[in-house]
């Protein structure tokens, strides 16, 4: 169970047996079934979560009703409202599961423990939150600079194995182009090949 997590650190930090023990110690696990929530804009959101197994969206509901995907989260990948977590405020996103899940959940108030009990860890998650900042800038800078087609290319050669999880309309909203766009983009490629 606990296997993907434990690579997942260990990118960044090396832990002793008795580290590892303490830290699966605080895990909480969640499954989610499709379409279920894992937090709800407005709700607080007190955990740091792992997705073990599954996929998740991050997206907020625009003034117009239009679903604005933000972010995606897969196996191997941390996700939640970071505002809501670090700052104890409502969150500001929905994020619900695209597929059944499985989650390994960390609590505010044990993560905290945990980083005062194994100092190491308070590293890991700020490499992580540092790498979260870096993507997020890139993330903002493409969407300013870059054609709907060059994102939708920057997007299938950093996720190529992702396109096929999602729907036409996921992968649209978050490369925030209309779905009509995005088909009109993927004909004219096709035309090229």
């Amino acid at each position: 169970m606990y296997d993907l997590i434990l690579k997942n650190i260990a990118r960044f930090i090396q832990l002793t047996p008795d580290e590892t023990d303490r830290f699966t110690s605080i895990i909480k696990t969640r499954t989610l079934r499709k379409r279920q929530y894992l937090v709800q804009a407005g709700d607080v959101f007190r955990y740091e979560c792992f997705v073990n197994k599954g996929a998740l969206r991050i997206y907020h509901i625009d003034n117009n009703g239009q679903e604005r995907i933000v972010n995606f989260a897969f196996e191997g990948w941390w996700t939640g409202d970071m505002y809501s977590f670090l700052s104890g405020q409502p969150a500001l996103y929905n994020v619900d599961a695209l597929e059944d899940c499985e989650l390994l959940m960390i609590e505010k108030n044990n993560l905290e423990q945990l980083y005062i009990d194994i100092p190491k860890f308070d590293r890991f998650f700020r490499i992580l939150l540092q790498n979260a900042y870096i993507a997020m800038q890139r993330r903002i800078s493409d969407g300013m600079s870059l054609s709907a087609e060059q994102r939708y290319i920057d997007f299938l050669n950093r996720y190529p194995q992702f396109e096929q999880r999602l729907t036409l309309r996921q992968i649209a909203s978050y490369l925030g182009i209309t779905p009509e766009s995005l088909s009109r983009i993927r004909r004219q490629r096709m035309s090229k090949n």
